[in-house]
């Protein structure tokens, strides 16, 4: 009986203990009203999958185009030869020239008129009814040679050009002139030989210099034309030379002698009669007397424009000669410059044409005003009226 109350005590014991093991596992309560049970947040909605891009087609590939070949670089600039025989350094393409003097001035005119920068002198005040004013009024740097203006060199440099020509007789100085007058300034000083007889083939350099072939093959095909007409017509003339004289100066007493650098045409289609030991090659020719032309007594005279041609037929003293006592006289037509030449330049085509009109008229069969109008339009740029033609003719 006392063993099994034993038992049941432990077993009440037992039970106790087990409860309170299970109290403090428990959540304890906290003082107050227990909070409310916060609402789980909404499930959001999955965006709706976005449908794969259709693929495109790869695109066919292009042939790639053929390399081309690359233009072969320019030389920027060019060994040239002068006649001189001095070897300078120039631009491959030349754009901007000076000039030395008046004759080399119109040479360079009639063949590259936009690439001159400046004049050496002052072109002539009849040019200006002629020449387009761009032309007419460029800036002058005065001559190397002559006594119409030392060249400037300082204006000469402001010019820019990038090279100087030279064109015509050269003088017994000129390499060593130009060589100087280049170490000097550093723009190469050229000089190209030129008469009336040589002109085509100083046409043809120029036009291989400044890249101007065609132009300068059509100018000297031209000079070449009216050096042949000269030689054949004179051919004709044979033994019946005229004998004349080309006078000059204010009393009419200076004379361009045969053989002289300025006779060049005078001797080409006439007998020159004024022989002498020391012809000049001055324009202004050799001095001389009434007695000496009584002497040499021409059948045809040739006044300069500038000259006595207006007032010889009422002189005693000039009617002591042939020629103007037979009214065989006349003045040198001038404009814009002298035919005669005076610079000795390539208006001296024109020279020969009015010369051989005058002297041979039954042997030559040419209109003149057609020849001298073909002759501007190709080296002046410009086309006469008739009014113009008669006033040259005076």
């Amino acid at each position: 009986m006392k063993a099994k109350r034993i038992i049941s005590l432990l077993l009440a014991l037992c039970f106790l203990l087990a409860l309170a093991a299970c109290g403090e596992s428990a959540p304890k309560p906290t003082d107050g009203p227990a909070p409310a049970p916060t609402e789980a947040p909404a499930p959001t909605e999955e965006p709706a999958p976005t449908e794969a891009p259709v693929p495109t087609e790869a695109p066919v590939p292009t042939e790639e185009p053929a390399p081309t070949e690359a233009p072969a670089p320019q030389a920027e600039a060019v060994d040239y030869v002068d006649d001189t025989g001095r070897t300078l350094t120039v631009p491959a393409e030349i754009t901007r020239i000076a000039v030395t003097g008046p004759m080399s001035q119109i040479v360079l005119f009639a063949l590259a008129p936009e690439k001159l920068v400046a004049t050496a002198n002052k072109w002539d005040p009849g040019a200006e009814a002629y020449f387009a004013p761009e032309y007419f009024n460029l800036p002058n740097l005065g001559q190397l040679y002559g006594g119409k203006g030392e060249l400037n060199l300082e204006e000469l440099l402001a010019a820019a050009p990038e090279v100087v020509l030279d064109v015509g007789e050269p003088k017994k100085s000129v390499g060593e002139d130009l060589a100087a007058l280049t170490e000097q300034t550093g723009i190469p000083f050229i000089h190209i030989d030129a008469y009336t007889a040589t002109m085509p083939e100083a046409y043809r350099k120029l036009g291989a210099l400044l890249a101007k072939e065609e132009q300068a093959e059509v100018l000297a095909q031209y000079c070449e034309e009216i050096m042949t007409l000269a030689e054949d017509t004179m051919a004709r003339v044979g033994d019946r030379r005229v004998k004349m004289l080309y006078l000059l100066g204010d009393e009419g007493l200076n004379v361009i002698a045969k053989g002289s650098y300025h006779s060049e045409i005078i001797d080409l289609v006439s007998d020159n009669a004024a022989v002498l030991e020391d012809p000049s090659s001055k324009g202004t020719g050799n001095e001389t007397d009434m007695e000496q032309l009584l002497l040499w007594d021409p059948e045809f005279i040739v006044f300069s424009y500038d000259s006595v041609g207006d007032t010889v037929g009422e002189d005693p003293v000039w009617q002591q000669l042939s020629a103007v006592k037979n009214g065989r006289y006349a003045k040198a037509p001038y404009g814009p410059y002298n035919w005669m030449g005076f610079p000795a330049s390539v208006q001296r085509y024109l020279g020969i044409l009015w010369l051989l009109k005058t002297l041979y008229p039954d042997d030559v069969d040419y209109d003149l005003f057609t020849e001298v109008n073909r002759f501007y339009g190709l080296f002046f740029h410009c086309t006469l009226t008739e009014e113009q033609y008669l006033s040259i003719l005076g």
